[in-house]
This record gives structure tokens, sequence and C-alpha cells, in this order.
């Protein structure tokens, strides 16, 4: 499977620096208040391109932090989850609480 994925990406690799190739003519963008951007085509559509993807990973940061935020909080409740479970394991006696873990999985009585 994995040379197909690489036999499709080098045909499309190809297909689109074929296509760069074709459009080089020069073209001109107009913004507002007169300013007018002029170069290859190519080069025009592909700074658009890295500009909307570096705008898209920008975009995307609060989301990831807020994730690796969440998950630390996870392990750190579930380590403290652990160590109850391995103390009572070892003074062999009975959970009193819902938040204990059997096979190290949560209860189902647990909520947040």
């Amino acid at each position: 499977m994995k040379w197909l994925s690489r036999i499709i990406a080098a045909v499309l690799f190809i297909f689109f620096f074929i296509l760069a190739l074709k459009n080089t003519q020069e073209t001109a963008l107009y913004f507002f208040w007169g300013y007018e951007l002029r170069g290859p085509l190519v080069l025009i559509v592909l700074c658009f391109f890295l500009a909307g993807a570096v705008l898209g990973l920008l975009a995307m940061i609060p989301t990831v932090f807020r994730s690796r935020l969440e998950l630390s909080r996870q392990k750190k409740k579930f380590n403290e989850i652990m160590q109850v479970q391995e103390a009572q394991k070892k003074t062999g006696t009975e959970p009193t609480s819902g938040n204990t873990v059997s096979d190290g999985k949560p209860s189902e009585t647990q909520t947040d």
C-alpha cells in the first residue's frame, strides 16, 4: 500500500510541475488603492497557497494547546488513581469511594 501512495504522489507531482511550467506567463493582481502586483501566474498562486497553509496552521494553535493541556490533566488524574489503587493493593483494603479503577479502566460511576 505504501508503494501505491508513492506512485500517486509522484504522478501528482509530475502533473503539477508540468502545469506550473505551462503557466509562466506574467499576470497582474490588482489590490485596493491602485496597488498592483505583477509576476508569473504560478508564483502568485503558490504564494497564496502558502499563505493559506500558514494561516490554517496558525488557526489550529489554540486547539492544539488546549488538547495538550487536557491530555496532561487526564494523565495526572490517571496517575493519581493508579497510585491509590497500588496503595490499596499493598494494604489489602477495599476501595471506599466510587473513583477507583478496576483492571486498569475507570469505573462507570466516575463523573467529571
